[in-house]
């Protein structure tokens, strides 16, 4: 289930402190504000190899106020879970956490030109590239 696939990118039970297994649960957790090392470990797996996660976790939040909380307000933990679920996404396709990161961040033609990282930072740009994954799922042309 692609809920539980979210919170495994967001730090899994252990991070969470709660076992997600609907999409309810989530929602429930988001909404509550999610624990800030969940941002951390997203950026982690969503930034190209070299790169800093900062860069990506201060996109999200402000350095000096990520820096004094524990937890992330519901409009911080929405663009979290957005992009968790991107990376989720990707790398159930790719099957493969380096082929998802590499997919992340390349420039695509039907993004274009940018890469569905960083397409992924508004609802909108993230339902892109969500599409842009289903059609290449199900093998429709590009």
């Amino acid at each position: 289930m692609i809920a539980q696939r979210v919170a495994d990118v967001l730090g899994g039970s252990i991070v969470l402190r709660t076992r997600v297994r609907s999409w309810q649960d989530l929602d429930r957790l988001v909404r509550a504000g999610l624990p800030k090392r969940s941002l951390q470990l997203v950026a982690q797996r969503a930034v190209a190899a070299g790169s800093p996660p900062s860069a990506l976790v201060y996109a999200i939040v402000p350095s000096a106020t990520f820096k004094r909380r524990t937890r992330l307000s519901p409009d911080e933990s929405a663009r979290t879970e957005r992009l968790a679920r991107v990376v989720a996404l990707v790398e159930e396709m790719a099957g493969d956490e380096d082929a998802a990161r590499a997919f992340l961040n390349r420039p695509h033609p039907l993004l274009e030109h940018e890469t569905p990282l960083a397409v992924a930072h508004t609802e909108l740009g993230a339902r892109l590239v969500e599409n842009l994954l289903y059609s290449i799922e199900h093998g429709l042309p590009l």
